[in-house]
């Protein structure tokens, strides 16, 4: 069997991902990434204001780079952008890169948790629930296929998911030799 490099957090915006990712590194002393908030490091500007000035196509040039990047090291946890799986190349490296976790959220909950959030360009729509709708359609197919561990994020607090998402995690063997040492769950 195949030892993982890393741990990847995959999922639609508002699963939970970055939060979780955090505190399962934390957990296990490893190093976070989240692709999103490393893109907007790198350009010094928000993801919106990229979408505004480079559109979608754009955004998806870095993201795609950074997935790249990220997913050829090691060690780490990575949180990704809900949309990072619709590039074959990036869907290749996150495969190749360590053992990928799914967070799923139903769409009333998603967007409960996202319609608020102006930090989230392709909701700059007049009907943000049936963009959640047409996203979910098309990532959905990408997720499940790409995943070797689904949770649902649903009825569950941060804390709740994470510690379960840990527990499995700290089961499987391809994995031993990356989390040796866990410390506490923040």
């Amino acid at each position: 069997m195949q030892r993982a490099a890393n741990i990847l957090f995959i999922g639609p915006m508002g699963a939970g991902k970055t939060v979780i990712a955090r505190r399962v590194a934390t957990h296990f002393g490893l190093r976070f990434v989240d692709t999103d908030a490393l893109i907007e490091q790198r350009t010094g500007t928000s993801i919106p204001i990229i979408f505004d000035v480079e559109g979608e196509g754009g955004f998806r040039a870095r993201e795609k780079t950074v997935i790249g990047e990220v997913c050829a090291l090691h060690g780490q946890v990575i949180a990704t952008g809900g949309g990072a799986v619709l590039d074959s190349e990036n869907q290749h490296a996150i495969k190749q890169a360590g053992v990928v976790v799914y967070l799923r959220v139903s769409l009333a909950e998603q967007f409960k948790r996202v319609a608020n959030d102006h930090n989230r360009p392709l909701l700059a729509t007049s009907d943000p629930a049936e963009r959640l709708r047409l996203l979910a359609q098309q990532r959905e197919p990408i997720y499940q296929a790409l995943a070797d561990l689904r949770f649902s994020t649903d009825a569950m607090n941060a804390e709740t998911t994470s510690k379960r998402v840990i527990a499995r995690l700290a089961s499987m063997p391809r994995l031993q030799h990356l989390i040796e040492r866990p410390g506490d769950c923040a």
